[in-house]
């Protein structure tokens, strides 16, 4: 943060998820998630007259551990997991890490200098 500061340039991005929307069994998730939102929101309210971005990319289903570790507690093939969201998803694919990794690639560039406090769901699909 002071270094940023003191450079009068900087980029943050938080990775929430749409669970912050609301998710059925998951309040912890679902509160920090949706509290990392506020809290980016308001890093761009306070950092952004000192040149200092802050957006939050919003994942759908990533392949990850812990999708991974999700599929295993549902005793579920991973594969099969990755299938069946993937129904649920208007592109009808899950998401790679590299989605995210490409999405806050944007964010931290120069370039997106004129993008701050927002949410970027990257979900495949709109997000209610």
């Amino acid at each position: 943060g002071r270094h940023m500061i003191d450079a009068g340039w900087g980029r943050i991005v938080n990775i929430s998820s749409i669970s912050a929307v609301g998710d059925a069994g998951r309040v912890g998730y679902a509160s920090a998630k949706a509290g990392l939102i506020g809290f980016t929101k308001t890093l761009a309210l306070e950092l952004g007259p000192r040149g200092i971005t802050a957006n939050a990319i919003a994942p759908r289903f990533v392949v990850s551990d812990m999708t991974r570790a999700s599929a295993r507690r549902l005793g579920l093939d991973f594969a099969d997991f990755q299938r069946n969201a993937a129904q649920s998803i208007p592109v009808r694919r899950v998401g790679r890490p590299g989605d995210i990794a490409h999405t806050a690639s944007y964010l931290v560039s120069p370039d997106a200098g004129f993008v701050s406090g927002q949410v970027l769901y990257v979900a495949g699909g709109p997000v209610d």
